[in-house]
């Protein structure tokens, strides 16, 4: 290039990739550590960042990252997404006034896991007259009552993990090859979208096609 050789267009966007990359290692390298802001893990796919997530099978993943809300009728919503790591326990506030927007109202209730059980979180909701799933602060409750509504709500949120599962399984949230950050996203919401379909009631679902 300096001798006035120009790359190919369909090289020049790769080149570029390949010099952020080299950057970022001698990045790490200079400064003896492991971690860098929006490393780059993949050449053909440079969008994607490694997320950490602490399972025991793969404590790092690789993809997008995003959060799926589910009404009373089954129906999911993509609430974010994201091809960078960020924490869970922001997008609740924000998601809870789009359902809001959607009804005219905020919901009785909001089952969780427990890491949006922050203390912000907890104050919206009760500013708000919402009850979140979970443990309350301080002492254990003893009230029968209490264990029965904590088992109920744990019965209920197993909604969401099922809708996860068969997103997956059936409908190709666990089989996607694109490789532009648009085909992925686009992959990821048809996958909800079809899994939202077979949530409709079978007379509805069968009307649709004859229709």
């Amino acid at each position: 290039m300096q001798d006035g050789y120009a790359l190919a267009p369909k090289f020049t966007n790769k080149y570029l990739i390949i010099t952020q990359l080299v950057a970022q290692q001698q990045y790490m390298f200079d400064h003896h550590t492991h971690q860098v802001d929006h490393r780059i893990i993949s050449l053909s796919q440079p969008f994607l960042r490694p997320i950490i997530r602490g399972k025991a099978k793969a404590k790092t993943e690789f993809g997008t990252k995003f959060d799926v809300s589910l009404d009373t009728n089954g129906f999911a919503r993509i609430e974010k997404l994201s091809f960078d790591a960020y924490n869970e326990s922001t997008v609740l506030e924000e998601a809870v006034e789009n359902y809001k927007e959607r009804t005219g109202f905020y919901p009785e209730r909001i089952l969780v896991d427990q890491i949006y059980r922050t203390k912000k979180n907890r104050a919206y909701c009760k500013e708000h007259g919402i009850r979140m799933s979970g443990p309350k602060l301080g002492r254990p409750a003893k009230e029968p009552q209490d264990k029965q509504i904590s088992q109920q709500d744990n019965a209920d949120r197993i909604e969401v993990e099922r809708f996860f599962s068969l997103a997956k399984r059936c409908n190709g949230m666990g089989l996607i090859m694109t490789k532009l950050p648009e085909t992925v996203m686009s992959s990821i919401a048809l996958s909800v979208l079809v899994t939202n379909l077979f949530a409709l009631p079978t007379g509805t679902f069968f009307v649709l096609y004859v229709v």
